[in-house]
């Protein structure tokens, strides 16, 4: 039976939602999110690939690092509340927030990021940047909120790659799971993953930092442009990041519910060479394929002239971009004559390999034409994903790729060992050498330039273009990054406005 104080309070909460209906819209404020992405991630460990679909579920979701990357690519704090440097540029100590746990319930302290950054680096790590961790020289725990790390020299972008996916702090009891059920300390916690359909992530109710708005959040895998966009017409799909196809976004022109909204990545489309392999590892033949090939007609086929040549390897919104001139323009004659002088008969047959996206098969199909004017007879090699990771980027055994690099700042991988197109220098060896070396920002983007000078003239890998990136959103979403600094869609911060 009900007693008269809780007939009062219903009767009470009725009138007063009748009177005021605000109260009861309120409750309906959408708290779920549908996002379409083109590429399904291989795995969820950003720390053993170096997939940038892992991050795009995963960066300031699942995981956190001891730094993030905003929208702007600003370094910020996250798990390190604050920081100092020693002047000798060797020693950090990093104070870490009080509360943080994990997924799984266990506490962060300085020993999951002793943990997590001593197995990044070890000699066995497949993370995609172990040589990073590798200048580590000793981890110590002061007390369990305080890690002081010691590196074996100065590296001014230690700071910086704190804050990329592959520097995740992770639970040392729930690491060999998360390559499937991924367990981290951010704001929403995974939920399930219906491989080649789409995977839930659920808002995290003992988050340490501010709760997100949404309740969940599905990404859904629709590489086909066609059926996204009907998916985003018809509702199904609240929003698409970096939308796959430029002719189909007049699609959406005029519409009352979604928008196309601009904006940035550091997106590098390159025809990569494999420098181990003859006839790559002869100058001659990488300026005779880069002079073969008209890249100015091929940004106009593949994104309609709306993207930006490139002669190296940094995208324009990079601080440390210079423009470079066009050492080697399209010349056919030239490149017959450089092949000729190299020894490269016609007729020779070279194999170029493509990942399951539009601007890699558009670009290899118009690139494969290219060549075969000048006398080099190329096959294609459609490949998906997983087997485009295993072989071209994982072993390097391809003759040709077509591929665009999206992490930003990344013109250290020309000095990686191994890396999947070979290139080896020790005038860019010893150049990046001099760049890490300093914290002085004047000189640092001198050296950066003299790096892009140094790639534009060897052409290890043929520059093609840097594109912007395009988003179709539901006009009522807020706080989506529509830059992408990093591979990455944080959706803590998002919210509907009704």
């Amino acid at each position: 039976m009900k007693t008269v104080s809780t007939l009062i309070t219903v009767l009470t909460a009725g009138f007063s939602a009748s009177l005021c209906p605000g109260l009861s819209q309120a409750a309906d404020v959408r708290d779920t999110l549908s996002i379409g992405l083109a590429i399904e991630p291989p795995g969820l460990d950003p720390t053993r690939g170096s997939s940038e679909a892992i991050g795009m579920v995963t960066y300031g979701n699942i995981y956190e690092g001891l730094m993030r990357l905003d929208e702007h690519g600003a370094l910020q704090p996250l798990l390190a509340r604050d920081w100092s440097i020693t002047a000798d540029g060797l020693t950090y100590d990093f104070t870490l927030r009080d509360g943080v746990r994990f997924h799984d319930g266990t506490a962060l302290t300085c020993a999951s990021v002793q943990f997590s950054l001593i197995r990044a680096g070890a000699a066995g790590s497949t993370n995609p940047h172990r040589t990073v961790f590798s200048r580590i020289a000793d981890i110590s725990c002061p007390d369990s909120l305080h890690v002081r790390i010691r590196l074996q020299h100065p590296y001014g972008s230690f700071l910086y790659q704190l804050a990329w996916n592959d520097a995740a702090i992770l639970s040392p009891a729930s690491v060999d799971q998360n390559i499937s059920h991924p367990v981290g300390t951010g704001p929403f916690v995974f939920g399930e993953w219906r491989r080649g359909d789409h995977l839930t992530l659920n808002r995290n109710p003992d988050y340490w930092g501010h709760s997100p708005a949404l309740r969940s959040v599905t990404f859904r895998f629709m590489p086909d442009p066609l059926s996204a966009s009907n998916a985003l017409l018809a509702g199904e799909l609240d929003a698409y990041p970096s939308f796959p196809s430029r002719e189909i976004l007049s699609r959406f022109a005029g519409n009352t519910k979604l928008e196309v909204v601009r904006g940035s990545f550091p997106f590098k489309a390159i025809l990569a060479l494999n420098n181990a392999r003859r006839p790559f590892n002869d100058i001659r033949v990488r300026q005779a394929i880069a002079q073969a090939i008209d890249r100015k007609a091929l940004i106009q086929a593949v994104a309609e002239g709306d993207a930006t040549l490139l002669q190296s390897h940094m995208a324009p919104d990079d601080p440390d971009y210079v423009s470079l001139p066009d050492r080697y323009p399209y010349d056919p004659d030239h490149a017959r004559a450089l092949l000729k002088d190299a020894g490269i008969a016609p007729g020779t047959h070279l194999t170029l390999a493509f990942p399951p996206i539009g601007y890699a098969r558009d670009s290899s199909e118009l690139i494969a034409a290219y060549l075969e004017q000048v006398g080099l007879i190329v096959t294609l090699q459609p490949l998906e994903w997983p087997a485009w990771l295993g072989q071209v980027y994982g072993q390097g055994a391809f003759d040709m790729t077509v591929i665009a690099h999206t992490e930003p700042h990344d013109i250290a991988i020309y000095d990686r060992t191994p890396v999947y197109f070979h290139y080896h220098s020790p005038v860019f060896h010893e150049l990046l050498e001099q760049y890490e070396a300093t914290a002085d920002t004047a000189r640092r983007h001198r050296l950066s330039g003299q790096m892009q000078e140094q790639l534009a003239t060897d052409e290890p890998n043929v520059f093609l273009f840097s594109i912007p990136r395009e988003t179709v959103m539901n006009r009522h979403l807020r706080g989506l990054w529509t830059s992408q600094p990093i591979a990455g869609c944080p959706v803590a911060g998002v919210f509907w406005d009704q």
